[in-house]
Parts: C-alpha cells; structure tokens; sequence
C-alpha cells in the first residue's frame, strides 16, 4: 500500500525543515505525495514545488493552513490543490500576516512587561520577518535564554491560551477562508478536527454540519493524535454529509520532535486512496495548478 501525507509545515512559518528539505524527506520515504500547508503563507511553495521538478514518484500538492474562529474555538481550514497566485486567496492570507504582526509585537511587549524580553535580533527570530515569527520562535528563545527546560514547559507556564503572556488572536470566519480556497482552485478541509473536550462527538457532529452548508469538501481523519476511535469517530461524522476525509502528521521538524513526517507520533499511516476523493472535489473554477517555476 501507498501512503501519504497531506498537512506539513516549513520554515515558510514554523517549522524547521525547508520547504525542499520537506518534499526531500518525504521522497526518501517514498510516499506517493506530500502536501506544504504553512499558516497563513504560500510563500514556500515555490521552493518546495521546484524541489518535486525531477521525482515525478512523489507528488507534491500546493496547500496552505488558514486559522479561524467558529463556534468559541480556534478551527483551522487547510486548502489543498490551491493556486498560489490566487488573488483572494492572497487577499485573505494578508489580512492574516496583519493580524500575525499585530499579535506578534503585542506578545514582544507583554513578555517584556513580565521580565522576558525578547528582539528579532536574537538568533531564535534572524532572518524571519515579523509575519514569518511564531509561537514556537518564542518559545524556543525562552528555552535558551531565560532557562526553562523545553518549549512545552514555556506554553505551560507563559504562552498557552489563559496564561499570563498569552494574546487571543482576532480570527475570521471559516466561510470566508473556504471561499477564498475555492476562489484558488483548491478544497477546503477541517483540520485536527478533535481536541478531547467535553462533549467532543457532539461538538463535532454540529460542527462539520455547519462546516459542511459554507462548503467544506472534507475533514482529517487521520492524524498525529489520533486515536484509532477518534479516526472512526471522523469517518462516521463524514460520510452523511459527503465530505471527503484527508490525513497528515502536522510536521513541524524539530519544533515538534515527536512527530515525524509520514508517521506523526509514530502510528500514523494516511493512505494514498484519499487523494481520488479529495482530486474530485476540487471546485474546478480554474485549471489544476501547474508547478511554480
């Protein structure tokens, strides 16, 4: 059996393995296609698409992750088979590199405040614009420089939602982040759709039916976290309302050590027979996109 993996992160936003190193990892395992899903960016799928030009054996699939508010929750909406040149798409994905400057430059100065200050002239953050900067950027300069032990430690104690250096995010509605993947030529998914709260099924179930009536095409089954319950769980919530299932680790190199490309957490295996469904939903406003030069 063929696998794959359709949701991996670059240092395009916060993860630590290029965009070409992504699309090389996944070769050396010989899946059959990998998907770059940044936050908030298309801005590696250049390089991670230039880097697919010469192994036609593992397909590389243009994505993106957009965050967005829904029902009192963080969600987030990956788009795959996308046209990175899309104007709304770019349009919507600028709104978000505002709203990612404005919560970053926030955080500087609230962790000042409390005795860590930070620059973008430390080593954690050289070479990355303020839009490129991430919560595990921070992180990672607590780690070496203020000695707390790992970053997990630094989201436990500073940065995770309710904690004293933690900044909400003002997030848009998923219907405009479905419409402007579909305006891209691309299909819209819920991402790591399961968080294990309280009245989770019930959460989901209301969830992806609302999903469902903006437009959403499909919904990860298959996850780093997943338990082989919770993979049932998706599949059942899906198949009533016609969405397409997709999978991926949520690669983010060594800013989540546990989770490897192809095999998340270690159990993971997305199989490669998702893609026919997934190809199918693609809204066909424009042609499939080409690899970027």
């Amino acid at each position: 059996m063929e696998y794959i993996d359709l949701h991996t992160h670059s240092t395009a936003s916060d993860g630590t393995a290029t965009p070409a190193e992504v699309f090389n990892i996944a070769c050396e395992l010989q899946l059959a296609a990998v998907a770059l899903t940044d936050h908030d960016t298309t801005s590696g799928l250049a390089e991670f698409t230039a880097a697919a030009a010469e192994h036609p054996e593992c397909e590389a699939i243009c994505g993106v992750e957009l965050a967005c508010s829904f029902m009192s929750r963080e969600i987030h909406i990956v788009g795959l088979f996308i046209n990175p040149a899309s104007v709304e798409l770019a349009g919507f994905i600028e709104n978000a590199r505002q709203e990612r400057m404005r919560r970053n430059r926030d955080l500087f100065v609230k962790l000042d405040l409390l005795g860590y200050k930070l620059s973008l002239d430390m080593p954690e953050f050289s070479d990355l614009p303020l839009d490129g900067v991430g919560r595990p950027h921070f992180a990672a300069a607590l780690v070496n420089h203020y000695g707390f032990a790992h970053p997990r430690q630094v989201f436990e104690k500073l940065l995770g939602k309710n904690r004293p250096a933690y900044i909400p995010r003002r997030l848009p509605e998923p219907a405009g982040a479905i419409n402007a993947i579909h305006a891209s030529g691309g299909v819209a998914i819920w991402a790591h759709p399961v968080r294990r709260e309280a009245n989770e099924r019930a959460y989901l179930k209301r969830a992806a039916r609302k999903l469902a009536a903006l437009g959403l095409d499909a919904i990860e089954g298959y996850y780093s976290m997943f338990s082989a319950n919770e993979t049932a769980m998706v599949h059942e919530v899906a198949l009533p309302l016609d969405l397409a299932i997709s999978g991926g680790s949520d690669f983010h190199g060594a800013n989540s050590p546990d989770v490897v490309l192809g095999f998340g957490a270690g159990g993971l295996r997305v199989p490669a027979e998702l893609l026919t469904a997934l190809k199918a939903k693609r809204p066909g406003l424009l042609p499939a996109p080409e690899l970027l030069p």
